[in-house]
């Protein structure tokens, strides 16, 4: 690593980083590891969703707003309808953001949807079809996370 770049050119927020990457890489390594190490079903699937919705949770109230400026919610309005809500920081602000930052964000967020996929189609050839719903359960957890940040990217109110 080069010492003598200038400071905008390393992570403004690594605590943020850290545990944005760390949530994701240790349910993946989790659940690739147990299988090597466990063999009990029921404590994969509660340790590696417990892990997904972990990550869910940071990556949807920690690191969004902190590396690239965006949150998401959903509220349930008078008449019981579901209302999915966006906010994102004013243009000026989002300009301000560390491009580093914001990279290392995105590009987990798709990368670990795309290895949940590839995890499943392994599930599939090895007709594990109980680790399917593993899968399903952490494709799906990252999947609305990807959705609701690219709403929010987007500028979208309201779904």
């Amino acid at each position: 690593m080069d010492f003598s770049q200038p400071p905008g050119e390393n992570y403004a927020n690594p605590r943020a980083c850290f545990f944005h990457v760390l949530f994701k890489a240790s349910a993946l390594a989790f659940y690739i590891l147990s299988a090597l190490f466990i063999d009990n079903f029921v404590i994969i699937f509660v340790v590696t969703v417990l892990l997904a919705a972990l990550d869910f949770w940071v990556v949807k109230n920690v690191s969004g707003r902190i590396l690239v400026g965006l949150r998401w919610w959903n509220e349930i309005n008078d008449l019981g309808e579901s209302v999915w809500k966006f906010e994102s920081l004013d243009q000026e602000s989002l300009a301000r953001l560390n491009k580093k930052d914001s990279w290392l964000f995105w590009w987990t967020l798709y990368l670990t949807a795309v290895a949940w996929i590839v995890l499943g189609i392994f599930s599939l050839i090895r007709f594990q079809a109980d680790y399917c719903l593993i899968i399903g359960v952490c494709l799906t957890l990252s999947i609305a996370n990807i959705i609701g940040f690219t709403k929010c990217r987007k500028g979208t109110g309201s779904w």
